[in-house]
């Protein structure tokens, strides 16, 4: 029986990887959710580092509440460097974060989550190069595949992307089936 359509927001700039964004997407449209990308402005048109795909962002961040959404996906690359710069995707994440929403961050997608506060005490992976700055922040960095904090869920990069999109629909519930 299917279940409602859960919107997920994808927070996104220009610089991200393209499969981080691309796989993720894809698997939650499948999965039969409502994806939403928010970026630094609405109708940014945003490209992968790697320039095979191109997405337009629905909403800026100053526009979008965090309670009007099932999950919260950030792609890694070079997106998460712009979006930490941003107060408003700041207080969206920690908005999420305090109403226990799944946030899933791939790569350099957790910089995000070290930028909006919210690693004290959790247990996350995310690209090596982001060690020290995940465990400044009060996270303990550890390196596998996938791991699952409480609301959290975070990976390495592109070669877990297929353990991290089943954790995070797993999180979210199937809606398609």
């Amino acid at each position: 029986m299917k279940q409602s359509v859960k919107k997920v927001a994808f927070l996104l700039a220009d610089g991200y990887e393209d499969s981080e964004m691309k796989n993720p997407y894809d698997a939650i449209v499948e999965n039969g959710d409502d994806p939403v990308i928010i970026s630094l402005r609405k109708e940014d048109e945003l490209k992968g580092k790697k320039g095979t795909i191109t997405y337009v962002s629905h909403l800026a961040a100053s526009e979008a509440n965090a309670s009007d959404y099932e999950a919260v996906i950030i792609p890694g690359g070079g997106s998460p460097a712009k979006l930490r710069e941003d107060p408003a995707v700041l207080e969206f994440v920690r908005k999420a974060h305090e109403r226990g929403i799944p946030i899933a961050a791939i790569c350099h997608g957790p910089q995000v989550l070290a930028s909006a506060g919210v690693l004290r005490g959790k247990t996350l992976t995310g690209y090596s190069g982001i060690k020290d700055e995940i465990q400044e922040a009060g996270g303990a960095f550890v390196d596998r595949e996938v791991v699952v904090d409480d609301n959290l869920i975070t990976s390495r990069g592109p070669q877990d992307e297929p353990v991290f999109i089943k954790e995070t629909i797993d999180k979210l519930g199937v809606s398609a089936y």
